[in-house]
């Protein structure tokens, strides 16, 4: 298979999988995902959608969020894990948001990324999920598949990033990278791997990583 047709093989591959596509995070409008992708950060969605309704019963907007105090804020989502540095983030971001912002939340990397505790993966997040601007924000998953797919090296998420915007048509971005992600947790995991049901890894993957998986079996 040329490349090409290997990415094809992937992008009607996820679109026969999952034709609708389920949102990860819970969320009700932008500002609610912005909270939501910062606190998933080292942690899992499941565990965030358990805790993001006890914090927006109290504050689901900014100026909600700025009238409860850091300790507050970090009570409530310790079970998420790194609560001191999200719940400080969660405070400080909500003030700019009002200062600089109006309220809102804005729509550019550039403002995105200068909020405390908000990096280019949660932009990333926010850009394409709430905005619908074109994003592909790289999680461990995609990053895990884009490198067993033998579509980048590896070496880190901003070559992975670059690497897929590279190989896939902006048009599908906000799609593809939640297809990816929803199968790399169901087909293509981390941890109890299982090659015989990840058929796009099975059909395309980079040669070193089936002989790996086979050697491990083994």
């Amino acid at each position: 298979m040329t490349k090409q047709e290997k990415v094809d093989f992937v992008i009607n591959t996820l679109k026969e999988l999952y034709p609708t596509i389920p949102i990860p995070l819970d969320h009700k409008d932008p500002y609610t995902l912005l909270i939501a992708v910062l606190m998933s950060a080292q942690s899992t969605d499941v565990r965030v959608n358990q805790i993001t309704p006890l914090l927006f019963e109290k504050a689901d907007n900014p100026y909600d969020m700025i009238k409860l105090t850091v300790d507050e804020i970090r009570e409530i989502i310790k079970p998420v894990g790194l609560s001191p540095m999200k719940s400080k983030g969660i405070h400080g971001l909500s003030q700019i948001l009002i200062d600089k912002h109006n309220g809102e939340v804005p729509k550019t990397y550039e403002a995105l990324e200068a909020l405390p505790a908000v990096g280019h993966k949660t932009a990333a997040v926010v850009l394409s999920q709430a905005f619908g601007i074109p994003a592909f924000p790289v999680d461990t998953h995609i990053h895990r598949l884009m490198y067993r797919w033998g579509f980048t090296n590896g070496k880190n998420v901003v070559q992975t990033e670059k690497d897929a915007k590279r190989l896939f048509p902006e048009v599908l971005w906000n799609d593809l990278h939640l297809q990816i992600i929803w199968y790399g947790r169901e087909y293509s995991p981390a941890r109890g791997w299982d090659l015989d049901k990840d058929i796009i890894t099975k059909t395309i993957g980079r040669k070193t990583v089936i002989n790996d998986y086979y050697k491990k079996k083994s």
